[in-house]
């Protein structure tokens, strides 16, 4: 087997050594994914390059709509890729197989958004990804929005046919494959981005990550918060997330065949990646801190309150300690931090019954981070035309 130690980005070296000892062919396959973007959609935004933006923007609209019209003094990378030869649904696709995993995602919809903020986002943004988002801005400009976005994004995939064609879930899995290629495209191209270190901008072994943390850290972590899942549904879930991965451009050899596979490869990752850089303590904690905003709450006083009280000791919970210390996150006050707010959440539930109404919105949470990913946050078709968001135009 080729040493990949001779190429390898130098930030993975110290964690491929300890990675290898317990599998060498998957800590192998990870580190050569840190050198892969998207091929093919990194050729197509490349094409893009010299046309007005608000020309590309036309286009991909109508690529999403399959308007072969709209396409027909379009790029030829962007015809193909939409209408004329569009990538093919993978042998293992069956839609059907998506049902329990839709009904899983509609019945525990309050845990899993809860459990990505408090969890799964978490888990990403410990690795050398957050360094794409912190040098690119994109939390500190607009993130609110983007946070919404990524719920919005969710609600989809899980809504019923939302990964057919037509279904909003795939046009705004592609979408986030075409941003995640511009973006690569545009802070490849900086000086500040380091290839010899990191490898290439978000890359194929961080998406393959992200998408396992998605779907099996997802899983776990919202049932710490008290979602309940079948071995039927926790499989279409995981089916679910796989082909959104696909749709993203992931290739194969780093996407995840099941709930199994997953772990393996997040526990993989964790001991190729370093520990958490400044990057990461800052994006971590960034996320935690805009929860409130994202929910909709604004006043200072009731923010601090929700985050001090709530959002980091759930999220100490869910991480762990060895994480959440790497992270700066502050200690918690009491034990069995997740114990106390699934038995909060059960009193609450109680009373509501009781009185026959609504618990108040603003000790709750949950609900307003599902309310959150209904939002309309106003998903287009742009695309960055700067490697930093304060210098790019809206998208």
């Amino acid at each position: 087997m080729k040493d990949n130690r001779m190429s390898m980005p130098s930030a993975y070296q110290p964690g491929y050594e300890k990675a290898r000892l317990a599998d060498q062919e998957a800590a192998d396959n990870y580190i050569a994914h840190t050198r892969v973007g998207d091929p093919v959609m990194d050729n197509l935004v490349e094409e893009l390059e010299s046309l007005p933006r608000e020309r590309v923007h036309q286009f991909i609209n109508a690529g999403m709509e399959e308007d072969r019209h709209g396409l027909r003094n379009a790029p030829k990378s962007l015809r193909d890729f939409f209408v004329d030869a569009p990538q093919p649904d993978p042998d293992w696709l069956d839609h059907d197989a998506f049902l329990p995993g839709v009904r899983a995602f509609q019945k525990n919809s309050v845990a899993v958004l809860s459990a990505f903020v408090t969890g799964v986002l978490v888990d990403g943004f410990s690795t050398l990804i957050s360094k794409s988002f912190v040098q690119t801005g994109r939390i500190f400009d607009n993130g609110v929005r983007r946070l919404r976005q990524n719920n919005r994004h969710q609600v989809e995939i899980f809504w019923p046919g939302g990964l057919e064609r037509r279904g909003d879930g795939w046009k705004l899995s592609v979408r986030i494959r075409i941003v995640h290629a511009q973006i690569r495209r545009l802070l490849g191209k900086t000086a500040e981005w380091d290839h010899d270190a990191l490898g290439v901008p978000i890359s194929a072994a961080h998406l393959g990550y992200a998408i396992a943390c998605f779907a099996a850290r997802a899983v776990k972590h919202s049932t710490a918060l008290g979602a309940r899942y079948s071995e039927e549904e926790r499989a279409g879930f995981h089916d679910v997330w796989r082909y959104a991965g696909y749709l993203m451009g992931i290739p194969e050899t780093i996407l995840y065949t099941d709930e199994t596979h997953a772990l393996h490869i997040y526990r993989i990752g964790s001991m190729c990646e370093p520990p958490p850089t400044l990057d990461a303590i800052i994006m971590a904690n960034a996320l935690i801190n805009s929860a409130p905003l994202v929910a909709g709450i604004e006043d200072k006083v009731e923010r601090k309150k929700l985050v001090d009280k709530i959002i980091y000791p759930v999220s100490r919970g869910l991480i762990g300690n060895e994480l959440a210390d790497q992270l700066q996150f502050p200690a918690n006050r009491f034990p069995f931090p997740l114990l106390l707010y699934r038995l909060k959440k059960r009193i609450q539930k109680w009373g509501t019954r009781l009185r026959g109404k609504d618990s108040p919105a603003l000790s709750d949470f949950l609900t307003l981070i599902v309310a959150s990913a209904y939002d309309d946050a106003g998903l287009t078709y742009r695309l960055p035309d700067h490697a930093h968001a304060e210098r790019s135009g809206e998208w």
